[in-house]
C-alpha cells in the first residue's frame, strides 16, 4: 500500500498539519523537526502529491527561468546551479529559451505565470515597460539588468571590463576597441560606461563597435572592421565574440596576441581549451543562480509585502594566452586588412 501523510506523522511523532507544513512551507518548521521528518519520509518511502498540494496551498512549487540563449555557455552553469538550489526547497525548475528574441521572451513568461510560483529572468531582453506589467501576474527575480522597484541580482560586468581596460593599459596599449552586445543588453552598457571612465583615466583611446550578435558569429563579422581600425587590444561583449574574433583575425593573417590582444567575458569552457587561452572576466553564474532562487522564493513567500532587493556580484579578469604587450612597430599597422 502507498504511504500516507498520516502514516509520516505517526512514525515521526507529530501531527499531520506539521508533516504538510514542512513539505509546503518547511521555513516554518522547527529545523530539528524538519530533519526528523524528512528522514523519515525518505526512509518511508513518501512522496507528497505535489498536484494535492497545489490545491491546498495555492502553490505550484514550479519556478520559470528564461535564458536569452541556452547555447551560449554562460548560462549552462546558471541553469545547473539554481536547479539544484530549488530542488534543495522541494522546487522544480522550468527552463526556457528566447533566441534573443524579447516577443518569444514576452510570450514565454505570459505562459510560464499560470504554471509556476516565480520567474527568474536571465539577461533579458524586454523593455522596463513590458517587464513592468508582467510582474504583476507573478513573483520576478532578474538577473543582469537593473530594474528599479524589483530584486535584482547583477554581476558586476562593469567592474570587470574596468580592470580589463587597466590590464592592457598596463601592457602598453594605447587605442583598443569595445565590441558591444545586443542593443537592449544592460550588460552592454555597464562595460560601456566602465571601459569609457577606465579608458579616459589611463589616457587610451576606445573605438566602440556595435552592436554585435552575442556570437561567435558576431565576433567573426566584426573582424574585418577591428582588422581595419588600427587598434591594438579589444575587449569583447563575451567569449563566444572574443572567440569567433579571434578566428577572424586569423584568417586575415592577424596574430593573437602578437599583433592584437582580445579579451573575453564568462570564463566559459571554450575560451579555456581555445589557442590562445582567452583572457577572461569571469562571471559567477552558478552562485547568481542559486541566489536567484533563494531571492525568488523570499520573494514568493512574503507576497506583497517583501523589499526589492539588489544583489551585486563580484568578478576578476583571469589573465591568460590572449593578451600581450603591444608589437614594438605597433604590430597591426604592418598588416594589410583584407
Amino acid at each position: 500500500m502507498a504511504v500516507t501523510i498520516r502514516d509520516v506523522a505517526r512514525a515521526s511523532g507529530v501531527h499531520v498539519s506539521t508533516v504538510s507544513r514542512t513539505f509546503s512551507a518547511p521555513h516554518l518548521v522547527n529545523a530539528e523537526t524538519r530533519t526528523r521528518v524528512l528522514a523519515v519520509a525518505e526512509g518511508l518511502g513518501y512522496r507528497p502529491n505535489r498536484a494535492a498540494r497545489a490545491l491546498t496551498t495555492g502553490r505550484t512549487h514550479n519556478l520559470g527561468l528564461i535564458v536569452a540563449d541556452i547555447a551560449n555557455p554562460f548560462f549552462p552553469p546558471l541553469i545547473k546551479a539554481a536547479q539544484a538550489q530549488a530542488r534543495e526547497r522541494d522546487y522544480h525548475v522550468f527552463v526556457a529559451d528566447t533566441d534573443e528574441d524579447p516577443l518569444l521572451e514576452q510570450e514565454l513568461i505570459e505562459t510560464l505565470c499560470k504554471q509556476v510560483d516565480g520567474v527568474l529572468l536571465c539577461s533579458p531582453r524586454l523593455s522596463n515597460r513590458v517587464i513592468e506589467r508582467l510582474r504583476a501576474q507573478v513573483p520576478f527575480v532578474v538577473v543582469n539588468r537593473r530594474l528599479k522597484g524589483l530584486t535584482t541580482v547583477l554581476m558586476d560586468v562593469g567592474q570587470g571590463a574596468g580592470v580589463a581596460v587597466e590590464h592592457v593599459a598596463g601592457l602598453g596599449h594605447r587605442r583598443m576597441a569595445l565590441l558591444t552586445g545586443p542593443q537592449s543588453s544592460w550588460t552592454s552598457e555597464e562595460m560601456l560606461a566602465a571601459a569609457t571612465l577606465a579608458a579616459r583615466e589611463r589616457d587610451i583611446e576606445l573605438v566602440v563597435m556595435g552592436p554585435n550578435e552575442p556570437t561567435e558569429q558576431g565576433g567573426l563579422a566584426a573582424a574585418r572592421a577591428v582588422a581595419a581600425s588600427g587598434v591594438t587590444a579589444v575587449l569583447c561583449y563575451n567569449d563566444l565574440v572574443a572567440l569567433g574574433l579571434i578566428e577572424g583575425l586569423r584568417e586575415r593573417g592577424v596574430d593573437v596576441p602578437g599583433d592584437v590582444s582580445v579579451i573575453g567575458v564568462d570564463d566559459s569552457l571554450p575560451g579555456r581549451l581555445n589557442r590562445p587561452k582567452l583572457t577572461t572576466i569571469t562571471m559567477p553564474t552558478a552562485a547568481a543562480g542559486r541566489m536567484a532562487v533563494d531571492l525568488l522564493l523570499a520573494a514568493v513567500n512574503a507576497g506583497d509585502a517583501g523589499t526589492p532587493t539588489l544583489a551585486r556580484l563580484e568578478t576578476h579578469l583571469v589573465v591568460r594566452e590572449s593578451t600581450a604587450a603591444p608589437a614594438r612597430d605597433g604590430g597591426r599597422s604592418i598588416l594589410t586588412p583584407t
